[in-house]
């Protein structure tokens, strides 16, 4: 009996051991840890006709798993060490350029509902302005100091892969210069893609369109088979608004780049009225007229050419 007393005590001390050292561990003897990935979030712009600099103070970025809690990178404490750090010139972020503002975060791996870019905007402080022949004005946000500006399209982050998504800046459509005001409002028309499935757009337009001096150049860029003819930027919800849109380089090469599209087939125009294109006004032929156009097909990772000719 007291040998069988023994062995029990021994095998009860043995198993409670084993529980013990399981809890204690790095989780492999109760199944991998939760798998994560990388998640960089980069800006870039359509840049708007009449400005020099457009700034715009980056606070940080909300994310949220389609399973729990939203997820906040804070840079409040980095912007008031630093604030050039995060008031970023969105304006010299053309021609397919742009800049990170969340750089090789690790994050669960999953889906993902939406991203909120969380920005400083406030009356009286120089958070983000516009510069406009040498000229400060405030930049307001509404809405976008409290809630951020947010993008409702969900994205994934594979298990022990790296997602980079780019937020391209519509100022074209965005900026807007109330009556009577002196500040500037921007209403952001935000495009969210992937990157791993974006390609470039780029070519030369022929100098003819230019004799004269009175040309001010820009492509539209319009998802193909949903528009019959090109038409402005007025935001009015029924026209066929451009997707995104690129100035014409007036530097006597007129080369244009456009950056970040996804794949597809895409209907692009050139005009010479990009000056006379008020966003908020659904301007007439007569006003914006279409000089050239194409249907392009875009393919992830490589640059397609097309040259406007008369």
């Amino acid at each position: 009996m007291l040998n069988t007393r023994i062995v029990l005590r021994t095998l009860l001390i043995v198993t409670l051991l084993k529980i013990s050292l399981t809890g204690c561990g790095d989780g492999t003897a109760t199944g991998d840890p939760s798998p994560t990935g990388t998640l960089n979030v980069s800006v870039t712009d359509a840049p708007v006709d009449t400005a020099d600099n457009v700034f715009v103070e980056f606070n940080g970025v909300e994310i949220k798993p389609a399973n729990g809690k939203s997820i906040t990178f804070d840079f409040t404490e980095r912007c008031t060490i630093d604030p050039a750090s995060c008031q970023i010139d969105l304006l010299s972020l053309n021609n397919g350029t742009s800049q990170s503002i969340l750089d090789g975060e690790t994050v669960l791996s999953g889906s993902y509902n939406w991203m909120r870019l969380l920005v400083k905007a406030e009356p009286n402080v120089k958070d983000s302005y516009i510069v406009i022949n040498g000229q400060e004005y405030e930049l307001r946000i509404p809405g976008g100091a409290e809630s951020g500006l947010k993008l409702n399209r969900g994205f994934v982050v594979p298990a022990g892969g790296e997602s980079s998504f780019t937020i391209d800046f519509d100022l074209r459509k965005s900026v807007h210069n109330p009556v009577g005001k002196d500040d500037y409002i921007l209403r952001p028309t935000l495009r969210i893609v992937d990157n791993a499935e974006t390609g470039t757009l780029s070519g030369n337009v022929d100098s003819n369109f230019f004799a004269g001096g009175t040309c001010t150049g820009a492509i539209y860029v319009f998802p193909a088979g949903t528009v019959d003819a090109p038409d402005d930027e007025d935001g009015d919800g029924f026209g066929p608004d451009p997707i995104t849109s690129a100035l014409v380089a007036d530097d006597g090469v007129y080369n244009y780049k456009v950056g970040f599209l996804s794949e597809g087939d895409y209907l692009i125009a050139f005009s010479c009225d990009a000056l006379a294109d008020d966003p908020n006004v659904d301007n007439d032929n007569a006003t914006v007229s279409f000089l050239s156009m194409a249907t392009v097909t875009i393919t992830a990772n490589s640059n397609k050419v097309y040259n406007f000719l008369p």
